[in-house]
C-alpha cells in the first residue's frame, strides 16, 4: 500500500516537473526510472511474499527469520481477533433470535391456554344448558341457549327438535 502510495506520489511529482520541461526526452526517461523502480518494488514484494510463505529462507540470518515470525503472529492476532469478532457477534445475534422465538412461543403456549380454557367453558355451559332442559321451559331454554355463541345454540337445537319432534309423533 505504501509502496503504491510513494509511485503515485513520485507520478504527481514527475508530472509537474514534465509540465514545466514540456521535453519529450526526459518524459522518456522518467518513465525508463518509473519503470525500473516499479519493478524493483514487485521483486521485493515477491520475495516478502514468499518468506512469510515459509519459502526461499535460505541465506537469511536468525534476527531477520525472527522478524518473519514476529510478522506472522501478529497477523495470525488480527486474523484469530476478527474470526472471534465475527463468531461473537454470530452468537449474540443467534441469541437474540433465540429469545424472540421462546417470547412467541410463550404467547402461543398463553393463547393456546386460553382458548383451551374458554373451550372448557364452553363445555360447562353446553352441559348445564342439556341438563336444564328437562326442568326449563322452552321460553326458558332459548335464552340460555342465546347466551352462548351461534355454534352451541346449533347443537342445543338439534337436540330439543329430535326430543319434541319424537313427542309430537308419539
Amino acid at each position: 500500500m505504501n509502496s503504491m502510495k510513494s509511485a503515485i506520489e513520485r507520478f504527481n511529482k514527475t508530472k509537474m516537473e514534465q509540465q514545466q520541461l514540456l521535453n519529450p526526452a526526459s518524459e522518456v526517461m522518467f518513465w525508463q526510472r518509473e519503470a525500473a523502480t516499479l519493478r524493483q518494488e514487485l521483486h521485493s514484494l515477491q520475495e516478502n511474499h514468499r518468506q512469510l510463505m515459509g519459502e526461499k529462507l535460505n541465506g537469511l540470518s536468525v534476527n531477520e527469520l525472527h522478524n518473519i515470525e514476529s510478522r506472522l503472529e501478529m497477523s495470525l492476532r488480527g486474523i484469530r481477533t476478527k474470526k472471534e469478532q465475527m463468531l461473537t457477534d454470530e452468537i449474540k445475534e443467534l441469541t437474540k433470535k433465540r429469545n424472540l422465538i421462546h417470547h412467541e412461543n410463550l404467547e402461543l403456549s398463553r393463547k393456546v391456554q386460553r382458548i383451551h380454557q374458554e373451550n372448557i367453558e364452553l363445555h360447562k355451559k353446553v352441559a348445564y344448558a342439556t341438563s336444564s332442559s328437562n326442568v326449563l321451559g322452552l321460553g326458558e331454554l332459548e335464552d340460555a341457549a342465546d347466551a352462548s355463541n351461534a355454534q352451541v345454540r346449533l347443537q342445543l337445537s338439534q337436540p330439543e327438535q329430535s326430543c319434541y319432534d319424537s313427542a309430537s309423533k308419539s
